[in-house]
């Protein structure tokens, strides 16, 4: 195991795009997963707590945030299909993790200033998360508000389709791809009444094609709860 950790209310944006936007980004080995002929990106905002890398606890890391802008791909491997991640781009405010991260995976780590907003308690009629970064004098924000009770995520549904991703892949400097699995249950997630992802470091952060999407508003939202999670070593595929 290369890493364990927990990830906790995980704010999820979601976007419909074109496919052509995403092809020059698709990791050799995999192919665009799409939900119903359309193809998705999603903004991830949540907090990392609890990390250990090979076992050792990282003790002036152990509980930051991170944002990233995902979409999705699968690989068949003898008759299975495995449903995974790429990452455009993920930002954390520790440049140890955003370090590690390329050196080991080669992800797209960018270290930033970040903050955090929750108002999650089990009391409250409504959940809310936001989380912010700036780059110098610009900022951006995304932000959750769900009210009502929690939902169980069914498998084959379309939350699932987009939350529970079992692999994630990423190409690498010499244009080969590498696989790694990453383990976590089912969550409980509440479907947003309000989100938004806002703020003049978008393009900045994501570039300007995908800023322009995100301007444009999430065709689905939501909050979950998150849990334990265990990031297991790359295999180049």
């Amino acid at each position: 195991m290369f890493l364990t950790a927990e990830w906790r209310w995980l704010a999820m944006l979601n976007y419909q795009v074109e496919p052509d936007l995403l092809g020059p980004l698709v990791p050799r080995g995999t192919a665009l997963d799409l939900w119903n002929g359309t193809a998705y990106v999603s903004v991830v905002g949540f907090l990392f707590e609890r990390i250990r890398v090979l076992g050792v606890p990282l003790v002036t890391h152990r509980r930051f945030e991170e944002v990233n802008l995902r979409f999705y791909v699968s690989r068949e491997v003898r008759g299975e299909t495995r449903g995974g991640v790429t990452f455009i781009r993920e930002l954390v405010p520790r440049r140890l993790i955003a370090a590690a991260a390329k050196a080991t995976y080669n992800e797209p780590y960018r270290r930033v200033t970040m903050f955090h907003r929750l108002e999650v308690t089990d009391s409250a009629a409504a959940k809310r998360a936001a989380y912010e970064w700036r780059i110098g004098p610009r900022f951006s924000t995304i932000r959750v508000e769900a009210e009502g009770a929690g939902q169980p995520l069914v498998a084959g549904s379309f939350e699932d389709h987009l939350t529970h991703r079992e692999w994630g892949y990423t190409r690498q400097r010499d244009g080969s791809t590498v696989e790694y699995r990453v383990d976590h249950p089912r969550w409980t997630f509440w479907p947003a009444s309000d989100a938004q992802c806002a703020g003049p470091a978008l393009a900045e952060s994501f570039g300007d094609d995908f800023a322009d999407v995100l301007r444009g508003g999430p065709q689905s939202a939501w909050l979950s709860d998150g849990s334990a999670v265990a990031v297991h070593h790359p295999v180049r595929i």
